[in-house]
């Protein structure tokens, strides 16, 4: 059984980050998704609220897990027994970036490998710093996120006015 780690930030989870995750669960036995706590940055969403999202959003879909996880991510993947890291790259500099990541996991753990998903299917512009930016000005996210993500959004602004 092979099994994918999909780790990220999530904040959002957002409609590119699900096609990455669908065209992953095609190849891969088990696809973990991975919330991450250390972000190295301040979180629209809390800690548990990005967990709370992603697996209110991937319910029911099979051979996915949702996973938060704190610390190294090659760790996370050693503590799972997977062996592949999934991760999008919507253009070149996400690309050096994932890049230069990949390389680290490897040197860390060097029983992971890692696999690359470009956009289709018009996800490329979509980003969570994207969607919040477009939510604090008063946009409608509905495009670029489910409805359980885009009404939590709504919710934050609601409960941020009263």
């Amino acid at each position: 059984m092979t099994i994918a780690i999909y780790a990220g930030t999530f904040d959002p989870f957002t409609l590119g980050h699900e096609d990455v995750l669908d065209r992953a669960r095609q190849i891969f036995d088990e696809v973990i998704v991975a919330v991450a706590a250390d972000t190295g940055r301040n979180t629209f969403f809390s800690f548990e609220e990005r967990v709370d999202l992603a697996r209110r959003s991937l319910a029911g879909i099979k051979g996915v897990r949702v996973v938060g996880f704190e610390g190294l991510l090659s760790e996370f993947v050693k503590a799972t027994g997977a062996s592949v890291l999934i991760r999008g790259v919507r253009n070149g500099s996400d690309f050096d970036y994932e890049t230069r990541m990949a390389c680290v996991n490897h040197a860390l753990n060097s029983n992971v490998q890692t696999i690359f998903f470009p956009p289709i299917n018009g996800t490329q512009s979509i980003s969570g710093s994207l969607v919040r930016e477009i939510h604090r000005l008063g946009g409608d996210v509905s495009a670029f996120v489910s409805p359980i993500v885009s009404q939590a959004l709504e919710a934050k602004r609601s409960g941020a006015q009263e």
